[in-house]
This record gives C-alpha cells, sequence and structure tokens, in this order.
C-alpha cells in the first residue's frame, strides 16, 4: 500500500509537468524542450524566498509567480519570433535556453547541492500496521488534484479559458471574432510555466537535493506522460500521469530503482506501436 501510495503522489507531479507541456502543444504546436531548466530556476527563486522568509507558502507563491513571469518573457522575447518559421525553430530555441538557464545557474550556486526539506513530514501514516501515504505524499497529492480541476473548470467553464482553447484550436476564427490570440498564447505560457514550477517544487523535496539539473529527469518523464496520454489531451497527461508513477513505484520497490526507467521506456514504446497519437488523443490534432 506505501508503494501504491507513493506512487500515487509522485504520479500527480508527473501529471502535473506533463500538462505543463500539453498546455504549451495545444496552444502553439511546440514541445517546449526548455520546460524543465524554466522550472528549476523559478525552484531556486522559492528556496531564495523561503530561507529568506522561512515560509514555505510565501517561496511556494514566489516560485509561481517567477515561473509565469519568465513564461511570459520566453514566449514575448524568443518564441513568438520564430514564430511561423521552421518548425524545428521553436525546438532549437528551446534547447539552447536550457543550456543558458543551467549554465546561468551553474555559474551563480556552482556545483553545490542545495538541501530542500518538505514542509510535512515525510515519513508514512501507518493505519493497522499497515503503512499508507506520508503527510507529505498526501499534500503533494491534493495539491495536484486541485490545481488540474481548477484548470480543468477554467478551460470548460470559463469565458477566458474557452477563448483560450478557441485561439489555440481556431486562431484566424478567432481574431475575426474579436479575440486577441497573440495575449491568450502569452497567457498559455505564462500558466504551463508556472504549473511546471509547482511541479519541480512539490518534486524536489523528495530527490537528493536542489542542483541545476534537478529537474532533467522530470522533464524526461513528463514528456513520456504527455506522449502517452496524447500531446493533446489534458485527461491523457492526468491518467497517464498516475499511470507512470505507480509503475516506478511498483518497479523500484519490487525490481529496484534501476529498472523503473527500462520499465518507463518499454511502455512509451509499446503505447508508440500501439497508438502512436497516446491511449487518450481525441480526434484529429489540429494541423499547425
Amino acid at each position: 500500500m506505501f508503494l501504491l501510495g507513493t506512487g500515487l503522489a509522485r504520479g500527480a507531479v508527473l501529471a502535473l509537468f506533463a500538462l505543463s507541456l500539453v498546455l504549451v502543444w495545444r496552444a502553439a504546436r511546440v514541445v517546449n524542450f526548455a520546460q524543465g531548466a524554466m522550472a528549476v530556476t523559478a525552484t531556486y527563486v522559492a528556496y531564495v524566498v523561503t530561507r529568506t522568509t522561512g515560509s514555505f507558502v510565501v517561496g511556494l507563491v514566489a516560485a509561481l509567480v517567477a515561473g509565469a513571469a519568465l513564461g511570459w518573457a520566453v514566449e514575448r522575447g524568443l518564441m513568438r519570433r520564430v514564430a511561423g518559421s521552421s518548425p524545428l525553430a521553436g525546438v532549437i530555441v528551446a534547447i539552447g535556453l536550457v543550456m543558458i538557464l543551467q549554465s546561468a545557474l551553474g555559474i551563480l550556486v556552482g556545483g553545490r547541492t542545495l538541501p530542500v526539506e518538505a514542509p510535512f513530514d515525510e515519513r508514512p501514516i501507518s493505519v493497522g500496521g499497515v503503512p499508507l501515504l506520508s503527510p507529505y505524499d498526501l499534500f503533494v497529492l491534493v495539491v495536484a488534484l486541485v490545481v488540474m480541476a481548477g484548470l480543468g473548470l477554467l478551460f470548460t467553464r470559463t469565458r477566458l479559458g474557452l477563448q483560450m482553447r478557441a485561439a489555440a484550436f481556431a486562431p484566424e476564427v478567432s481574431r475575426m471574432l474579436g479575440i486577441r490570440v497573440s495575449r491568450l498564447l502569452t497567457l498559455g505560457w505564462a500558466l504551463s510555466s508556472a504549473v511546471a514550477a509547482l511541479a519541480a517544487i512539490l518534486l524536489v523535496p523528495t530527490e537528493l537535493g536542489l542542483t541545476p539539473h534537478a529537474t532533467d529527469m522530470l522533464f524526461v518523464l513528463g514528456f513520456t506522460v504527455a506522449v502517452v496520454g496524447g500531446l493533446d489531451s489534458p485527461v491523457g497527461a492526468l491518467v497517464g500521469g498516475i499511470g507512470v508513477g505507480v509503475l516506478i513505484s511498483l518497479v523500484t520497490g519490487y525490481l529496484g530503482a534501476s529498472v523503473a526507467p527500462l520499465a518507463v521506456l518499454v511502455l512509451l514504446v509499446v503505447v508508440l506501436l500501439v497508438r502512436p497519437q497516446g491511449l487518450l488523443a481525441v480526434g484529429e490534432a489540429r494541423r499547425a
């Protein structure tokens, strides 16, 4: 039960990060390979603010603001300039941004690994002698599910969310209807970056510490989840994240941590062979 609970919490984080990739893909048809580097940059902001104020909540809010601001700046300053050119242009710019951000962080903090403590106890709660979720795992699961539910309501029940969906799938028609597509695209990037920052902040306390490369594996697994679930499917990100998280936890618990990446790779290959568009992709993706 403990492995299952841990897998659910880890899967929720992966689902959040995968959802951030899905948001950008749906809006701009770009896989943001810099998402992990942007998220770890926001996590450093959280670390500094938390150490200064002594408040995890204040640090969390600062990271979300920093993540959103970074997403806004990347879309306005970089991605908008290569929009409409070669499909590889956005990928190349994103990879270049990864190197810039990680190098800058390396210069600022050096090779040190900064310890990041969880705001709640990480020891599992036992019920009837059976270890279940730890308080921190429960916190992570609740926060992730609340955020994903909030995003679902945003895109299905609010005027702003419906405009963002329309701008993503029919930009020309949306412009004719008076919707400011470029502004909504920037908002989508900012929202995506903030969600990725939240995923990183929730994950880092369970890792060995904070380094400029702390989110590298998070990006790899999050991208895998997005592909498995379907890059056009927010629901696929949720289901895929939970499934991959539980898979990693069970494989790690029974076969060892070294086998877990192989199990994820096998899952990815099987899905690509059976259903290349993703397990929960709906309809035909719109043309770029």
